[in-house]
């Protein structure tokens, strides 16, 4: 960390400890367990509400922690949000509004996009000027390690996990999803070594064995673990014995007929239904439970806060099609409440929270200052955006604020630009295309069925201007008018999801439910072939 960052913390741990209230005592410099999961959907876990999937050590986990049940992802796709966790500021503030390497500006047309707005341009590598969680920590002494999915720039842009405050790095770098597209060994990671006599193992145990030899070495000192699976983004691969397991599942609880329906922009799957993605929860989940055995192993369970959450909504539309997240609407990309809503789940080992369930709205933003409060270590409030959520975690209530989105582009998954913001019980969403804006109230629509802005000209107008005010004082980046943006064009690409795409979904989805699904003869690399 350069001297001018270091400065800064020393200056505002003392500006917050000298004016802050005095807080619960805190067990003795706590380690750090930070679990991420790529592209995992609000209901994609048992403690959240599926009968499908499968998650015993994560609805173990929940019962010990506190459940945020609005809990935020500050962006509905991965790597503005990820920026955001590390940082503590919303999307609009760092810069990165859109997964790093998507296509920006007249760029955009060579993939046949025939939309209105041409997508603004990004950072496309996390700032070195901004202070991240492993930065402050190793500052006091942590030892700080990264395992998994980085996709926040790479070497050729010095941005690395070890760039920013990570002293080990076991698989991160700039992409996106598993290299060479394998869930299952050898994995051609150039950050992560193979093993022959490792063949066939999955992914995500590598990266937990990764994280539990770091515990393991380093458990006589304060430690951050970051583990950041790649799962389960596509391509979603399980075993043979596994997509058996959760094809007999889906067969019990009855296969419906029809399996997608148009959303606004693209099909939508309608039921968590898809034994392959079931399978890859499930190994997600196996990882997360080796991890937490090794702490209650080494007796460092008491003593080390466990977060567990996603990087933005499940994917209900686009890519896989893997899963569907009734009650919510749309998925990863999607500007409602699927695309952002997520897990978020918080233990901290001295607290009597016995799977309590708290309703403020929180966002990824927030976990900064909170592990930072923990930690000892506080930053000055004017230079992030997340508050420390210590107060709710030990009982207490926090004040109403704002949460704010900013998607100047359109999602691979179906997403619309436009920029959001959610106050209490109400969220605002301004599409940029048009500038027309619809008004949820989540409390009694969680769905976001009913648009309430002409019934309530008045709370659209105040979030409005108060959206609108944050963009400007964060100077955002906007989406611009195409000026060869041809209606027809985009009339035919709209047709042709209507019909082509959605006859090839439901005939996948078909194949893969029936009693005679092979993807190859390996099964993706989980199992050895004569």
């Amino acid at each position: 960390m350069n001297s001018s960052k270091l400065l800064y913390i020393a200056f505002s741990v003392f500006f917050l400890e000298s004016c802050s209230p005095e807080p619960t005592q805190v067990k003795s410099e706590p380690n750090i367990l930070f679990i991420l999961v790529d592209d995992l959907g609000y209901s994609d876990v048992g403690f959240m509400g599926s009968d499908f999937y499968e998650t015993p050590n994560l609805d173990r986990l929940a019962t010990k922690g506190m459940i945020f049940t609005n809990g935020y992802a500050a962006s509905a796709v991965c790597s503005p949000s990820r920026a955001s966790i590390l940082t503590g500021k919303f999307v609009a503030s760092h810069g990165i509004t859109d997964w790093i390497g998507a296509p920006e500006g007249e760029g955009w047309r060579k993939y046949n996009r025939h939309s209105k707005l041409l997508p603004a341009t990004y950072e496309h590598a996390l700032p070195q000027q901004l202070i991240t969680i492993p930065e402050a920590l190793k500052a006091v002494g942590y030892k700080t390690f990264f395992a998994g999915k980085w996709h926040l720039g790479g070497k050729e842009n010095n941005s690395l996990p070890t760039d920013h405050g990570f002293e080990i790095n076991k698989g991160g770098f700039e992409v996106g999803s598993p290299a060479g597209g394998r869930y299952f060994s050898p994995f051609s990671n150039p950050y992560l070594e193979d093993f022959p006599e490792e063949k066939g193992m999955n992914l995500l145990m590598r990266l937990a064995q990764e994280t539990n030899a770091f515990i393991e070495q380093n458990q006589d000192q304060k430690f951050l673990a970051y583990l950041s699976f790649y799962a389960v983004h596509g391509p979603i691969q399980t075993t043979e014995e596994r997509w058996n397991k959760y094809q007999a599942k889906a067969e019990a609880k009855g296969i419906d007929s029809i399996g997608f329906e148009m959303e606004r922009v693209l099909p939508a799957r309608k039921h968590q239904d898809n034994p392959v993605y079931a399978g890859l929860i499930e190994q997600m989940d196996e990882a997360v439970g080796s991890v937490i055995s090794k702490l209650e192993e080494l007796g460092l369970a008491d003593n080390t806060i466990i977060v567990f959450t996603s990087d933005n909504g499940g994917v209900v539309s686009g890519d896989n099609y893997s899963t569907n997240l009734d009650p919510l609407r749309g998925g990863k990309g999607y500007q409602w409440e699927g695309g952002t809503r997520v897990p978020y789940l918080i233990y901290v080992p001295w607290l009597d929270s016995k799977g309590k369930k708290n309703d403020t709205p929180v966002s990824g933003v927030d976990f900064l200052p909170t592990l930072l409060d923990y930690a000892g270590e506080k930053i000055q409030q004017e230079s992030i955006d997340g508050k420390s959520l210590r107060t709710i975690l030990e009982g207490g209530n926090m004040a109403e604020r704002p949460l704010f989105w900013h998607y100047p582009h359109y999602g691979n998954q179906g997403g619309e630009p436009n920029a959001t913001i959610r106050k209490g019980d109400w969220k605002l969403i301004h599409y940029w295309e048009d500038g027309h804006q619809e008004l949820y109230k989540l409390s009694e629509d969680i769905g976001e069925l009913n648009d309430l802005s002409t019934q309530n000209p008045e709370k659209a107008k105040d979030l409005s201007q108060e959206l609108m005010a944050w963009l400007q004082k964060s100077g955002a980046n906007y989406a611009s008018p195409d000026p060869i943006y041809s209606p027809d064009s985009a009339a035919m690409v709209n047709l042709r999801y209507r019909t082509t795409l959605l006859n090839r979904l439901e005939e996948e989805r078909r194949k893969m439910l029936s009693r005679d699904f092979k993807p190859n003869l390996d099964w993706w690399g989980s199992k050895t072939v004569d």
